[in-house]
């Protein structure tokens, strides 16, 4: 059995994330668990034609969603409203991750972790540490889906090329999931030579895109669809690497750098980062390999130059919150 558990499943991305993996055919019981609303989420999305089982676990029911799970999807927490950065998000998802953390620890302690709730570069930290404390943690196993840089910096670069398939045009992105820490690597872009300006514009769009959509939407949430979408994508790649024994599969993660010690021992010698997004290739067991970092234009560089420092701040941050928290 193949259980996937959706922590958050009736928000504004647990909803349509929800949708999208009813349709996978690797999936055996897709369990939904939220504070409110999950029962009904469930029953609606149990009348799609699909093979998976879905069941809806309400506030007092985590234990029963995460039980031998193989998969856990977090997306709890509260959204960004205009004028709000994801560090600003930090006090209150903290705590709902934290918890989180800890019924994954009790309840499947061997299950893949992909971290959505925002800022996800504090936030996967506290669901590393919390596993730590239990003696349960497994860096190839937990992981922050900054999938959502990704699928941005396609979609803005074929806005400036419409030769391009969207869908085949992959981007490096790494650094982290938050605006100075996002690093688009737009120079390794096969056949492209942007302008100056078009490298600004585009590097500044993919940084600050998640406040494009928190503008549009006028208060009324943040990017939750485009999050679902990158979200399932995600999910599905680590299904068809762990379930389906697809080999060669890449996409760029927020880690934590003990999943490949040796790939990765000259990177944190030199930065003193125990986390960062980079391309990711996954096998049966979660991570496989961290791939080395693409050759940076001066540009790029710079921009990593810059992430490094606020990377560090936001992993203290997380670190810090189990460290100060009694569980």
């Amino acid at each position: 059995m193949v259980k996937v558990v959706i922590c958050g499943a009736a928000g504004g991305i647990g909803q349509p994330l929800s949708l999208l993996l009813k349709q996978s055919e690797l999936i055996t019981h897709l369990a939904l668990y939220d504070v409110v609303n999950a029962p009904g989420v469930a029953a609606d999305l149990s009348h799609i034609n699909t093979r998976s089982t879905v069941s809806g676990h309400g506030k007092e029911e985590m234990d029963e969603a995460l039980k031998d799970a193989h998969t856990v999807v977090i997306p709890a927490g509260v959204p960004r409203k205009p004028g709000m950065s994801r560090d600003d998000l930090f006090k209150i998802n903290a705590g709902i991750v934290r918890d989180l953390a800890m019924g994954v620890a009790k309840n499947c302690p061997s299950a893949h972790v992909l971290v959505i709730s925002n800022p996800v570069n504090s936030t996967v930290p506290i669901v590393c540490e919390v596993l730590k404390q239990h003696g349960v943690f497994n860096p190839k196993k937990v992981f922050g889906i900054s999938t959502l840089d990704v699928v941005r910096s396609s979609r803005f670069v074929y806005e400036f090329n419409k030769s391009l398939d969207p869908q085949k045009t992959r981007v490096t992105v790494i650094g982290g999931h938050s605006g100075v820490t996002i690093v688009p690597v737009l120079s390794q872009v096969p056949g492209q030579a942007f302008t100056k300006d078009q490298i600004d514009a585009l590097t500044h769009r993919i940084q600050y895109g998640g406040d494009e959509v928190v503008k549009a939407k006028d208060g009324a949430g943040s990017a939750t669809l485009s999050m679902a979408y990158a979200g399932a994508r995600f999910t599905n790649t680590i299904l068809q690497a762990t379930v389906a024994g697809k080999t060669g599969l890449v996409e760029s993660t927020y880690v934590n750098l003990a999943a490949d010690p040796e790939s990765t021992a000259a990177f944190k010698a030199q930065t003193h980062l125990e986390y960062f997004a980079q391309d990711v290739e996954f096998g049966r067991d979660g991570a496989s390999k961290i791939h080395s970092l693409p050759t940076l234009s001066a540009y790029e560089q710079g921009l990593l130059d810059a992430a490094v420092p606020e990377l560090k701040a936001n992993i203290n941050k997380g670190t810090a919150f189990i460290t100060d928290s009694k569980i």
